[in-house]
């Protein structure tokens, strides 16, 4: 896989995710599962400040 963006550590299997993009008949490129990982950074970092600001410390799936 390709290198670590800042020391994050990947959040996806990359194995399932070209499984995935294989079954669709496409390949997938190492800079795509960085890139899908920081997404999923994204989206977390997103949901977590929208739990904060309904006062829950619990993530939901509403606040994703």
């Amino acid at each position: 896989m390709a290198k670590k963006k800042a020391g994050k550590e990947s959040l996806i299997v990359a194995s399932k995710v070209k499984a995935y993009v294989k079954s669709k008949k496409m390949m997938t490129s190492g800079e795509a599962l960085v890139a899908l990982s920081d997404k999923i950074y994204q989206i977390l970092d997103c949901a977590c400040e929208r739990t904060k600001a309904n006062r829950r410390s619990t993530l939901k799936p509403q606040d994703l």
